[in-house]
Order: C-alpha cells, then sequence, then structure tokens
C-alpha cells in the first residue's frame, strides 16, 4: 500500500490518462456539472461519432457552461444527425489516394503514413471522424507494407506520422517506426501532426525529445491548437520543451463557429503559442464532413477576420488562411 504522503503526490503517467479517458456523454455531462436536459441530445450526436476527451484537456474547461470553447470541440449535439447537401464522409476524397493500406498519398515528395487509429480525443469537427480505420488499422505488419510503398517512390523526401494521432503510440512502438523510416534513404525529414501536445501534455518525454533529436532525420512537429484556453502551464512546459530541443514546431488551427471565429481570439492565440515556442501555420477553413456543418463558417467572414488578424499582427504571427479541395496538388490559399 501507498503512504498518504506519496498518494497525494501521485501524478499519473501520460499512458494512465489514455487509460482513463472520458469516453460517454453521461461522464462528460457529470464531470462538468453540465444541464442534465441537454444530455439526450448529446447520446444521439455520440451515436455517429463516440465522445473522447482527456482529464487534462477537460480541466481547462468552465464547469456549468455548456457554451465553453473547449466543450464545443468535443460535445455530441444533435445537430450532428442532420443531413446537410455538400458535406459528406469524405470530403477530402482520400480513399482516391490511398494506394496502399496505411498510406494516404495526395501531395509531391511527402506521403501520410497512418500511425494510429484512435486520437486521445474526438473532435467533433474531424474531417476523418468517418475514415475506414478497419482497412487502415496500424500494425507492423501493415507499416512493412506502407514502408515498401515509401521506399519504392524515390519522389518521397518526408514522412507525416498522423492518424489518429501517432503520439498515443507508445515508444516501443514509435522508436521502432522512426528506426524503419530512418532506414528508407530517400527520406530526409519526419513530421508527427498531433494533439496530445495540447491535450495531453504529459506525451513530451524526455526520452520522445531524445528520440527525434538523435535521430538522423530532420523532425518536425505541428500540433493542432485552437483557442488560448487550451494553453495551460503544462502545455507551455511541452511546447517549449520542443522549441528548445531545436525541433521545429508549428501550429495549425481550424476556423470554427461560434469557437474561434473572432481575431481578437485568434490573435490571443498566435501570440500565446509564439510565447510557447509554437509558430503559427495554417488557419484552415473547416472541411466540410458530414455532421459538422454547425461548425462551418462562410469564406467571407473568414477572409474578414484574417484580414483583422493581419492589421493586429506582425505577418510571422498570421497564420496562412487555407482551404483543402479534394485533388489539387497542394493546399489552396484564401485571398
Amino acid at each position: 500500500m501507498i503512504p498518504r504522503t506519496q498518494q497525494a503526490a501521485y501524478t499519473p503517467s501520460w499512458q494512465d490518462e489514455l487509460k482513463n479517458l472520458i469516453t460517454c456523454p453521461k461522464a462528460l455531462f457529470e464531470a462538468l456539472e453540465l444541464p442534465v436536459e441537454h444530455l439526450a441530445s448529446a447520446y444521439k450526436g455520440e451515436a455517429l461519432f463516440s465522445v473522447r476527451v482527456t482529464r487534462p484537456f477537460l480541466a481547462r474547461m468552465q464547469k456549468g457552461d455548456l457554451n465553453d470553447p473547449l466543450l464545443l470541440q468535443i460535445l455530441p449535439v444533435q445537430a450532428e444527425n442532420k443531413e446537410i447537401d455538400g458535406y459528406s464522409d469524405d470530403p477530402l476524397a482520400e480513399h482516391q489516394h490511398n494506394p496502399t493500406q496505411g498510406v494516404i498519398h495526395k501531395y509531391h515528395g511527402r506521403v501520410l503514413l497512418i500511425a494510429a487509429g484512435q486520437c486521445a480525443i474526438n473532435c467533433r469537427y474531424c474531417f476523418r471522424r468517418n475514415f475506414d480505420y478497419q482497412s487502415n488499422n496500424p500494425s507492423r505488419t501493415q507499416w512493412l507494407e506502407s514502408l515498401d510503398y515509401i521506399r519504392q517512390n524515390t519522389t518521397i523526401n518526408e514522412v507525416i506520422l498522423s492518424g489518429g494521432d501517432p503520439l498515443v503510440l507508445g515508444d516501443s512502438q514509435l522508436n521502432w517506426l522512426i528506426d524503419q523510416i530512418e532506414g528508407i534513404s530517400h527520406i530526409t525529414r519526419i513530421r508527427f501532426h498531433s494533439r496530445l501536445p495540447i491535450v495531453l501534455p504529459q506525451r513530451i518525454t524526455t526520452a520522445f525529445i531524445n528520440k527525434l533529436t538523435s535521430s538522423r532525420l530532420n523532425p518536425i512537429v505541428v500540433i493542432h491548437c485552437n483557442h488560448p484556453n487550451e494553453i495551460d502551464d503544462d502545455v507551455r512546459e511541452a511546447l517549449c520543451k520542443i522549441k528548445q530541443a531545436g525541433i521545429t514546431l508549428l501550429n495549425q488551427s481550424v476556423l470554427l463557429a461560434g469557437i474561434n471565429d473572432t481575431s481578437d481570439t485568434l490573435v490571443e492565440l498566435s501570440e500565446q503559442l509564439f510565447d510557447a515556442g509554437a509558430l503559427p501555420y495554417y488557419l484552415h477553413l473547416m472541411d466540410k464532413v458530414k455532421g459538422a456543418a454547425h461548425f462551418d463558417l462562410p469564406e467571407k467572414r473568414a477572409v474578414a477576420i484574417h484580414q483583422e488578424m493581419q492589421a493586429a499582427l506582425p505577418g510571422f504571427l498570421v497564420p496562412k488562411l487555407v482551404r483543402e479541395i479534394p485533388h489539387k496538388p497542394n493546399k489552396t490559399s484564401i485571398f
């Protein structure tokens, strides 16, 4: 038995936190003391896309506030059941760029490798909320097939680990995968697209940093943060670790109605990110995925917000406003 004094000092590991996620609407409502009359609506949305959120991220939400900007990103609602023209299960037509299991190859010179089939948090606007992870189920056997595809295509020089979220993998799996990619001579960069430095900053361990800095590959970490309230002291510490190790650290956000659709919010986000060591990179117009239409904004409004940001920030703190259009060879800048 652990003595009481030691029990009080115990801090859960990132692995423990992943085992202790909130995974149902009732638990979410109880933890945040939300009005119970909205629970039925949450269950209707949850039937299409499950609830999944870390407790460190939950702790940054305001109890009792259904309009909390962090809560709105993970709270299922009945509106997700509406069928709206122009919104689909695969808004980026990724199934047409899936040449072998576990690989999405859309752009010249770089390829996305599905490293994990789940995230630590399910964002309700996720463009892969309906992705076929059963056919792209990450495992060493599948990774070897994916790596063969990359090995045979010498035009590729960058591998992007995504999913799902690659940082939900344990160190042994992740290190094995990095080692395999290092063994492909024409790969020079490895990029991680991850929400964990924001929603579970404890994942940014010394061991993870050491693995990246000891690699022959040039590492890039792209985080996903949408609102300044997502950044607390633990997040700042995690981001500073990455930055201080000399690893390129970028952020991409999604422009979401009712969450971050004001220039004041996004200006503050850029300032806080830069103070923590991350450079604002992309501000995405939302991909038109089925179930998330209530988050979408007209392009004209997005351009106006971006122009207001340009007037308030130095150029290096203004993320590029972009939209991803299926079959285009690159992200499309919005002016």
